[in-house]
């Protein structure tokens, strides 16, 4: 296939995120298994989980807008992890830990898909939920519970890993 050709293939860049983040735990397995016990990257908190991704999105993605800020909602800005402009895709990146589990991720999940809505850029939330260590109970329940999609913004909640 000729790159001309390659081009002109419609690729759905949510779901080829969504393939990126689910995999993302098998990369920071590998990650540990250096040759001559070399040093690497360890993943211990959210900025090590963005710094990896972003890493990762570059493969794909040539216009990535890290902390990009977003218009006032509620009387506050923020500023979101990734912005796929060209592809109006925001990506959200969690890390749990003790004081980040179920409720506090969910309410913090639901509080930033109202006011990225609202963002010129987003067509479409991604939010990336690193659990290594399971501190979610339950998964797929939450996941079930903030995904929605109408006519014009859809909200995708990915848990990686799932089944501790």
């Amino acid at each position: 296939m000729s790159a001309k050709n390659f081009e002109s293939v419609s690729v759905d860049h949510f779901k080829l995120i969504e393939q990126i983040c689910s995999r993302f735990h098998l990369v920071v397995k590998q990650l540990k298994i250096r040759h001559t016990n070399r040093e690497t990257l360890v993943v211990n908190d959210e900025y090590d989980v963005q710094d990896l991704l972003h890493s990762i999105l570059h493969i794909y993605f040539d216009d990535i807008r890290p902390e990009e800020w977003t218009p006032s909602y509620a009387g506050g800005c923020s500023r979101v992890d990734f912005l796929l402009k060209n592809e109006k895709i925001i990506i959200e990146v969690k890390k749990t830990r003790a004081s980040l589990k179920d409720k506090v991720i969910c309410e913090e999940l639901m509080v930033d898909s109202q006011r990225y809505r609202t963002h010129p850029d987003c067509k479409k939330l991604f939010c990336f939920v690193y659990d290594p260590d399971g501190l979610i109970s339950n998964p797929r329940g939450l996941e079930n519970d903030l995904n929605m999609k109408n006519d014009d913004f859809e909200i995708k909640v990915l848990i990686v890993p799932k089944g501790h």
